[in-house]
């Protein structure tokens, strides 16, 4: 991270609220929900709300981390898109309210890299403007595949590049990818809502929750 001076500060780690393996999550008669998903759904693992009150922590931390430096946000569609846009409204809001002003330009990127339910080793970069304007600039990915995006921005040398993500998976891969920040570290389960899609259904469910196999056969492709 560079200050306002050029040096370069100890890099900082978000710590998640971590969801414990055997979390039973919340009953769906307790929150509403889209009736069409009716009997394709486990639990809720995360409310809506929550989720919207970690959103804005993560930003705090952001807008610390970040100090006067000017930034683009590059948006990884189509999961990240409803996390980067409350991200980066609690941005807008904490710069318009103190005495520092962050400059932010929003750029979109697509990465696909799953069938069904199963995360492929085929990842495709689709979209976003010439990425050489990125040189020199300060970047915040959102989003929950960064690897193959970092290979490519990296190329281009900005200022610095911090990684937001709203969940982390826990694996039993030793060398998993962890985010600069990030809202959530959750079992390895697939979940939906939020944008977090199953073949490009549930993104208009708002909370956070586990697809039942009922869910995945009726959807799948």
């Amino acid at each position: 991270m560079a200050d306002q001076g050029g040096s370069r500060a100890a890099p900082r780690r978000s710590r998640g609220v971590v969801i414990s393996d055997d979390w039973p999550g919340y009953s769906l008669d307790l929150f509403t929900y889209p009736q069409h998903y009716c009997g394709d759904l486990e639990y809720v693992l995360i409310p809506h709300g929550i989720i919207v009150d970690r959103t804005e922590c993560l930003a705090k931390g952001i807008m610390q981390d970040i100090g006067d430096n000017n930034i683009v946000v590059l948006c990884v569609l189509k999961g990240g898109y409803k996390f980067c846009a409350d991200l980066v409204e609690h941005i807008k809001t904490l710069s318009r309210n103190s005495e520092r002003s962050v400059s932010m330009k929003v750029d979109f990127v697509r990465q696909q890299s799953y069938h069904n339910d199963q995360s492929t080793q085929n990842m495709q970069i689709i979209g976003g403007d010439d990425l050489s304007k990125l040189t020199g600039k300060d970047i915040i990915g959102t989003g929950r595949t960064m690897k193959a995006l970092l290979n490519s921005i990296e190329k281009y040398k900005p200022k610095m590049i911090k990684v937001a993500s709203l969940l982390v998976k826990r694996t039993s891969q030793p060398d998993g990818y962890r985010p600069d920040y990030y809202g959530f570290e959750i079992p390895n389960l697939f979940v939906v809502g939020y944008a977090l899609d199953y073949n490009e259904h549930f993104r208009d469910l708002n909370h956070i929750c586990v697809i039942n196999d009922n869910g995945k056969g009726k959807y799948k492709v």
